[in-house]
């Protein structure tokens, strides 16, 4: 009998590992992905510009960069940890004669970094809703110079972000993602190149606003 038995069970355990393989979830493990999207940045609700009432005191762009990041699906939620590295073509702009400045003054969007966390649920067993927030840190490179020497510098900011996202798997490694997030900047210090010691930090108050579409790979 245990001759008959043994084989059984070799052969439905080779049949169970297919099924466990179809059966596991395209949000679970680390992943790494691609990011492109529109960048704009202006000034916060509280800061206006009653000279000119025609500047928008925005600067907007394409953003490009990276990202990384781990899930687990634990049924009904998936939730997980992400950073970020991104980069914009954003800076300011003299239209017309007219300068669209943003508060910082003739600068151009520098490295973006961010970390956070995120939550979704699965509207179906290959898409996902989820929410983000956390942590960004950005910089805006300073343009200027007296006609002989360039200024070297630029302000380091520092904020928070929230956004919503849609994720689709598309196969059980590979994925893609549309999502929209909104940052704002509180607190800056500027920072000097050479010997030359970093500034006190000091209030501001600056938006940002991102869509951005992304694919990526789990492994």
């Amino acid at each position: 009998m245990k001759k008959f038995l043994v084989p059984l069970a070799i052969g439905s355990a080779l049949v169970s590992v297919p099924a466990l393989a179809q059966n596991a979830s395209p949000f679970t493990g680390p992943r790494v992905e691609a990011v492109l999207g529109y960048d704009v940045s202006k000034a916060g609700s509280s800061v206006d510009d009653d000279a000119n009432v025609d500047n928008d005191q925005s600067i907007d762009g394409l953003l490009y960069g990276v990202g990384i990041g781990y899930d687990h699906d634990f049924g009904s939620i998936v939730a997980g940890a992400e950073a970020e590295l991104t980069d914009s073509t954003a800076k300011t702009e003299f239209d017309n004669g007219d300068f669209e400045g943003f508060g910082f003054g003739n600068v151009k969007a520098n490295r973006d970094l961010y970390i956070g966390g995120r939550i979704g649920v699965k509207a179906t067993p290959r898409t996902l809703i989820y929410g983000k927030a956390g942590y960004t840190n950005a910089k805006f490179d300073v343009l200027s110079s007296d006609g002989t020497t360039e200024f070297r510098q630029d302000f380091d900011a520092d904020g928070y972000r929230v956004g919503a996202g849609v994720e689709q798997a598309l196969s059980e490694r590979t994925f893609a993602k549309v999502e929209y997030r909104y940052s704002n900047y509180a607190r800056a210090e500027v920072d000097f190149d050479g010997d030359i010691p970093d500034s006190e930090r000091f209030d501001i108050d600056t938006d940002r606003h991102q869509v951005v579409a992304s694919v990526g790979m789990r492994f």
